[in-house]
Parts: C-alpha cells; sequence; structure tokens
C-alpha cells in the first residue's frame, strides 16, 4: 500500500460555466446582462481569494471483488453491488478528499447575516464546484503517475452516500485519508465538515 499524498495548496482556475449553471443560469437560454455577469464574477473571484483548497490520496490494493463487496488491503471492506460493479476490472481503488477550507463557510454565514444573499449565494456555488474540481484535479495528478506505469484510472468516480454505497463508509475513508490534518471533521451522521469537503473512489486496472 502506497502512503498518502497530502495536497496542502491546491491551485486552480474556477470552473465558471458549472458555477453559472449551479446558480440558474442555463448557457443557451439565459441572456446575462453585462453588468450582472461583471458583478458576479467579482463575487466569484472574492470567493475563489478565500477559498483555501486542499485534498489527500491514497491509492490501496484490491484484494478481492466478489460482486458484492470490495476486500481492500488492510482488512477494509466496502458492502456495495453498485460500487463492486464500479471496480470490477480494477486492481487498486484510489480513496480522495478535498476541502474548501473554513474560511469561506464563514464567509458564507457572515454574508448570510447581513442579508447580503446574492453575495452568499454566489459564494457558495462557487465552493462546491471548486472542491468538486479539486476531486478533478486530485484524478488528473493520479492520472499522470499511473500512466507511467502503464496502467488506467477510471474516468469516473463513486462517492459514498450514491446508490448502495452507504453513506457510513464515508468515515472509513475519511480516516483512511486522515483528513483531519488539512482541517476536516465528521460528524456522527457522516457529514464532512466543513461543509465544502467531499470524498470519492475511483479504480485502476492495468
Amino acid at each position: 500500500m502506497e502512503s498518502i499524498v497530502f495536497f496542502e495548496k491546491i491551485v486552480i482556475d474556477p470552473p465558471r460555466a458549472k458555477i453559472y449553471q449551479r446558480l440558474g443560469f442555463k448557457k443557451r437560454t439565459t441572456q446575462i446582462p453585462v453588468n450582472q455577469r461583471k458583478e458576479t464574477d467579482g463575487f466569484i473571484d472574492e470567493a475563489v481569494s478565500i477559498i483555501s483548497l486542499q485534498g489527500s490520496l491514497l491509492r490501496t490494493p484490491i484484494d478481492k471483488n466478489d460482486g458484492k463487496k470490495i476486500f481492500l488491503a488492510g482488512n477494509l471492506i466496502f458492502d456495495s453491488k453498485k460500487l463492486s460493479s464500479f471496480l470490477s476490472d480494477c486492481e487498486e481503488a484510489a480513496l480522495m478528499g478535498a476541502t474548501a477550507g473554513n474560511s469561506i463557510m464563514e464567509a458564507i454565514k457572515e454574508k448570510t447575516n447581513q442579508d447580503n444573499l446574492a453575495v452568499a449565494v454566489v459564494y457558495d456555488a462557487t465552493a462546491s464546484e471548486i472542491v468538486d474540481a479539486g476531486l478533478d484535479w486530485i484524478m488528473g495528478y493520479l492520472n499522470q503517475q499511473v500512466r507511467r506505469e502503464r496502467k488506467t484510472l477510471l474516468p469516473r468516480r463513486f462517492s459514498a452516500g450514491y446508490a448502495d454505497f452507504d453513506l457510513k463508509n464515508q468515515k472509513i475513508i475519511y480516516q483512511k485519508l486522515q483528513m483531519e490534518k488539512i482541517g476536516v471533521t465528521i460528524t456522527d451522521e457522516f457529514i464532512l465538515l466543513p461543509e465544502k469537503s467531499v470524498t470519492a473512489v475511483s479504480g485502476i486496472y492495468g
């Protein structure tokens, strides 16, 4: 099993198209006035300056996949038919996590308390899309590694809470990734804090 890789500062361009889509703007049908777009872009840039995007990554061998459960190194078991199917051809699992940090959540709260909801909503959408893009960045980093090994990383990822992959598995992923080292905690209900924090699983074959 390889050691955990921590990414203390991930720098990416904000995915503006996805942010606008999350805000309810439809690319082909919504005409945004120039002044409104300029103002919104400014709020997005403000949010990006507040966000502290960090992450962690762990590659771990798949010892067995019986179609119902995934048996990983270190006596780690994921009970999920859907995940088993997703990783059916894989020799390794890739666990990954990312967080936008606590400062952006405090900024959203502050804007909300000031009744500046327009800014709070843009901050919230930006943080959501940035943290998801952080996982894309981590997958890109991993893809470069596995290609050198003549292996292939699945282009998609699978998250706890989806289909039959119970949300309680998020605690296992959280612990394996040692996400407390990047400022993330987890509740008794398996929710990550700060809120704009995510985990996922992908697979490697070849």
